[in-house]
């Protein structure tokens, strides 16, 4: 097409479209009203998409073009390692497939405008991206690499596929092998690259830390406090004040303990024990750490802006500054501390009869670690039993209780699942010496069984109070996932009661008790937590799924989680006389966002722990490679399958890997297949692998099948 008749075919759609009686139409009906043979479609589709691009036209969700003012087929792209990508569109279930030589200079997360290709050659819908409308990386991390007189910075992020230019009067002085934050000022072009300014030299790539920092970077997490919350930190006393304990209940007459893991420094929850006839008087004790964090200080601020704390292999990204979290606000033992305790009065089956919430002073007597009240109460071990002695008669109470409420959630439906988190252990320049599951234990349990009574009760009284607050809730899976997991363990013999209404966590918990033990089991396991959704906070109280609880809240933890200290705050000055009208709107304004933003802030420091782990055990398999694993086949793609070892690590086997056959991905039986041979590898599967590599730079293990004819110099693992 010649550059005259694509500017006159150009005239005639927009004196088309301009016309008053013109209906948005799609290409298709655009063709006929203006009589294009099917040889010419292809230029009626690349005027229409230059038209859109230029921003003459508009294009809707429909695929039907328009004048400018009418909203385009606008949404945000998800790019791929491997260079293509898809865009997501608000309202519409399926995404738009895009080449990577038709994304045009987007990156990921970007916000775009599409052109919908109106010939289709797949069964999905293609595009291409025509308009970058907002960027959503405007900083990356990446190691420096210098040139004579400029430098590249090669991100690690591979969703980010170009490197980035940046001149010598821009690199801060980077050398080769620093790790980097450069600051994107221009996002070049087909043909040209990026250009950035190098805004923090992280370190070089070799030193102690540096790629677990990288990688807390990359994720936007901010580690360093700013000056004035250091300077409001600095008024803080180190020791609770006498005019702080005035008013408050004294409960450091009570036989207080904390209970955590060896290494834990924030210990924000204290608890009592003691039993009267029948009924069990339970004092869960949290630290008052809205005594110091006020509300709209620099300290609260910046408490929202980060939402959690973040614990990563190597070290804590705390919430509060450590003066707090490892301080004042830290429940330690000999010394008194002011709290926020719920006083619970439990009967035998149970059930709360009662409860008190109180501001009080507590002094914890001993702290204790859940190895040692595990070897008290499970393992009866005579010198632990001897060194907290004064303490034994209330662990085994504790365990006695926590047995009762354990069973209490079980019968209403509970879903409990089991899969062992990962530790791993460092030396001393952060390389990996050890990676294990962190099992749970019996002193584990009875502090979860404490937490989650208090948060259910906190939650109701503040429910049928009608205040403003936050509650922690999980939706009912959606039904298309149920109806797909029920037909799939129909193959298995097994079956669950769905309704209308949706299902009840009961049928999947009693389903996680018919797999126990069996073949299957990790294999369906997994199926069933995929097929649900995440929790979430919000200012509705719609329930808890997965604890089949109605209702829910996170109360507990103050130091490390911003939902926490907001219902402190709230639950506070409902002690202090009752929540006002001006007060109450107050909150239902700003809860809002607090839910939104704490719930952003938990997928981020998710995301940013899982992958330090990945990183570190990519690191630990590095120095494997050859040895020889028994694993389970934990998860399926197209691309081949991932098997998990007893030690959390996960790997793939890359499908053009498996010899003997041609395989492809069978998506509803979950099952890589041969084709000529019906070879199958399934979830659930028992497989023996080799390591064969690693990249660290994409986080990724890969494993191959073993075969019993190879001669490895390496045993098995």
């Amino acid at each position: 097409m010649t550059e005259e008749s694509l500017k006159k075919r150009k005239q005639v759609l927009l004196d088309l479209v301009n016309e008053k009686s013109y209906v948005p139409m799609k290409a298709k009906e655009l063709a006929v009203l203006l009589q294009v043979s099917k040889e010419e479609r292809s230029d009626l589709d690349y005027v229409l998409k230059e038209l859109v691009a230029s921003g003459e036209l508009s294009v809707n969700k429909r695929g039907k073009y328009s004048k400018p003012e009418i909203t385009g087929l606008v949404g945000t792209f998800s790019a791929t390692a491997k260079g293509f990508g898809f865009v997501s569109v608000e309202g519409e279930e399926e995404d738009i497939y895009i080449k990577e030589s038709n994304t045009n200079g987007a990156f990921d997360k970007d916000t775009v405008q599409v052109f919908l290709f109106s010939e289709q050659t797949g069964k999905r819908r293609e595009g291409e991206i025509v308009k970058v409308l907002s960027r959503h990386i405007t900083e990356v991390v990446g190691l420096y690499q210098k040139c004579k007189n400029y430098g590249f910075v090669i991100p690690d992020s591979t969703k980010f596929s170009k490197d980035i230019y940046v001149q010598e009067n821009r690199s801060k002085g980077a050398v080769d092998g620093h790790k980097v934050v450069v600051k994107i000022t221009d996002y070049g072009s087909k043909n040209k690259n990026p250009e950035g300014t190098v805004k923090e030299i992280i370190g070089h790539i070799n030193d102690p830390g540096t790629d677990i920092m990288s990688i807390v970077k990359e994720h936007g997490l901010c580690v360093e406090f700013p000056t004035d919350v250091l300077k409001q930190v600095q008024k803080i006393p180190t020791e609770v004040e006498e005019v702080d304990k005035k008013g408050r209940l004294d409960l450091r007459s009570w036989q207080t303990v904390t209970i955590d893991g060896e290494d834990a420094k924030d210990l924000d929850d204290a608890v009592t024990l003691t039993k009267e006839e029948e009924h069990y008087i339970l004092g869960v004790h949290i630290a008052d750490v809205t005594n110091y964090v006020t509300e709209g200080s620099p300290l609260d601020r910046e408490a929202l802006k980060r939402g959690t704390s973040v614990y990563l292999v190597d070290r804590v990204i705390p919430m509060l500054p450590h003066k707090l979290s490892n301080g004042i606000c830290s429940l330690n033992a000999g010394v008194d501390r002011l709290a926020l305790s719920c006083i619970m009065t439990i009967d035998a089956k149970g059930t709360v009869v009662d409860h008190k919430i109180a501001e009080t002073v507590i002094c914890v007597d001993r702290r204790m670690s859940y190895t040692s009240v595990n070897k008290i109460i499970e393992e009866q071990d005579q010198a632990e039993e001897e060194e907290y002695k004064p303490l034994v008669p209330m662990f085994f109470l504790m365990k006695e209780l926590a047995d009762i409420l354990r069973q209490k959630r079980k019968q209403r439906g509970s879903i409990d699942f089991d899969f062992p988190e990962t530790k791993i252990i460092l030396d001393a320049k952060g390389k990996p010496l050890e990676v294990k599951p962190y099992e749970r234990n019996s002193a584990t349990k009875i502090i979860e069984d404490f937490m989650l009574i208090t948060n259910e009760t906190i939650a109701e009284d503040y429910f049928w109070q009608e205040m403003p607050f936050v509650y922690r809730t999980h939706d009912t899976p959606d039904a298309e996932k149920i109806q797909k997991l029920e037909v799939f363990i129909n193959n298995f013999g097994y079956g669950i009661k769905n309704s209308r209404e949706g299902i009840h966590p009961k049928e999947l918990q009693k389903l996680l008790g018919r797999i126990e033990d069996s073949p299957e089991e990790s294999l369906i396991s997994r199926l069933t937590l995929r097929s649900m959704k995440q929790a979430k906070y919000t200012v509705t109280n719609t329930g808890h799924f997965g604890l089949s609880a109605k209702y829910y809240c996170h109360f507990t933890s103050p130091i490390r989680r911003y939902p926490d200290l907001q219902i402190h705050r709230i639950i506070k000055e409902n002690l202090h006389g009752g929540l006002k009208e001006k007060r109450i709107t107050h909150y239902e304004k700003i809860l809002s966002q607090v839910a939104d933003q704490s719930s952003t802030m938990e997928r981020k420091a998710d995301e940013t722990e899982r992958d330090t782990v990945k990183l570190k055990k990519c690191e630990y398999m590095s120095k494997r490679i050859g040895e020889v694993y028994t694993g389970v086949i934990s998860g399926m793609s197209t691309y081949g399958f991932y098997v998990e070892l007893p030690n959390t690590i996960e790997g793939m086997v890359h499908v053009s890997s498996l010899e003997g056959d041609y395989y492809y991905y069978d998506e509803e039986a979950y099952e890589m297949v041969g084709k000529e041979f019906n070879n199958r590898y399934k979830l659930g599967q028992t497989v023996d692998i080799v390591v064969v590599g690693t990249d660290r730079l994409q986080r990724t293990i890969d494993f191959e099948i073993f075969k019993e004819d190879e001669e490895l110099e390496d045993g098995k693992g």
